[in-house]
C-alpha cells in the first residue's frame, strides 16, 4: 500500500470523529506528539505543571476506559515549547477481550488529530539482570500475543517501526536499551516462558505497546518507546501487581527526560 492508502485504510471515519472530539475537549486545534503512559507512570509528567486541559479517555466517543490497576481514565494536553503534546494516562490491553483495534482506537484518533511523533511507555517483566526501576529504550520488539493491529493486505514493512533517532535520544537517558517482548497476558509468564523469552534476545516482557507502536508506524508517526523494569522475572518470589507499579513510579524521573530528549530534537 502506498501511505495514503495505508492512511485511508486505518484511519476512517470513527478516527476522525475521535480527532474532532479530542480537539473539543482539549480546545486545542492540532497536537504534534503523544505520549501514552503505562501502569504506574500516571505522574511521571507532574514536573511540567497544571496542563492547558484535561479530560477523560472515554470521553473520546471510541475509547474503552481503561481498566488495568495503575493506568487512569484522563489525557492532558500540555504546551511544551514548541510542541502541543497529547498525554494519555492510560490504555486499553488485549487481554481486557477486546479487539486489537480498540487497543490502538486512541493513537489512530491522535493521528487523525495531526500528530507525527509518539512516545509509549509501559511497565515490564525483565528477563536480564538489571534492577528495578531501570528503564530501557526500546529499540525494537517481538510480538508473541498472536494478535495484529491489521486485517486484510496490509502488508507493512515492520524495520523500521521503533525510530532510530527517536531511540538513540531516550538511550541518552535511559539506564537501559533493548528488545520489548509482548505476550496477551493477563496471566504472567510461568518459569519455561520466562526462560524461552530470554533466549528470544529480548530484554523485558509485558502485555501492550507493541499493537500502537505497529499502527503509529503505518500512519506515518516517528515512534520511540520506554520499558520501566517493574518486575525481575528470574526472581524466586512470585510476581506482586504492587511492587510492579511501585516500581513503575519511581522511574518517573527518568521517563520525564526521555520524553523531554525527544522533544528537544529538531
Amino acid at each position: 500500500m502506498t501511505p495514503e492508502e495505508m492512511r485511508s485504510t486505518l484511519l476512517r471515519a470513527e478516527s476522525h470523529e475521535d480527532a474532532r472530539a479530542i480537539i473539543e475537549l482539549s480546545g486545542v486545534e492540532h497536537h504534534d506528539t503523544v505520549v501514552v503512559l503505562g501502569s504506574g507512570l500516571s505522574g511521571a509528567l507532574d514536573g511540567w505543571g497544571e496542563p492547558r486541559s484535561r479530560f477523560r479517555l472515554s470521553e473520546i466517543p471510541g475509547v474503552l476506559e481503561p481498566q488495568a490497576d495503575g493506568h487512569l481514565d484522563e489525557v492532558r494536553s500540555y504546551r511544551r515549547g514548541d510542541h502541543d503534546v497529547l498525554v494519555a494516562l492510560g490504555r486499553t490491553h488485549l487481554y481486557e477481550g477486546v479487539s486489537a483495534s480498540h487497543v490502538t482506537t486512541f493513537v489512530r484518533a491522535a493521528v487523525a488529530a495531526g500528530v507525527g511523533t509518539a512516545v509509549l511507555c509501559n511497565a515490564n517483566g525483565c528477563l536480564r539482570d538489571w534492577e528495578l526501576g531501570d528503564v530501557m529504550a526500546v529499540e525494537d520488539h517481538l510480538n508473541f500475543s498472536g494478535h495484529s493491529p491489521f486485517d486484510g493486505t496490509v502488508f507493512l514493512d515492520t524495520t523500521g517501526v521503533w525510530d532510530p533517532e527517536l531511540t538513540e535520544a531516550l538511550a541518552g537517558v535511559c539506564q537501559r536499551r533493548g528488545v520489548y517482548a509482548i505476550l496477551r497476558g493477563p496471566e504472567y509468564q510461568t518459569r519455561a516462558e520466562t526462560r524461552w523469552l530470554a533466549g528470544t534476545g529480548a530484554g523485558c516482557v509485558g502485555m501492550s505497546t507493541v499493537m500502537e507502536a505497529l499502527t503509529l508506524h503505518a500512519l506515518g508517526v516517528r515512534v520511540g518507546g520506554m520499558s520501566v523494569v517493574s518486575d525481575l522475572s528470574f526472581a524466586a518470589a512470585p510476581t506482586d501487581p504492587a511492587v510492579v507499579l511501585e516500581a513503575a513510579a519511581r522511574a518517573g524521573e527518568t521517563v520525564r527526560r526521555g520524553v523531554e530528549a525527544v522533544l528537544a530534537l529538531p
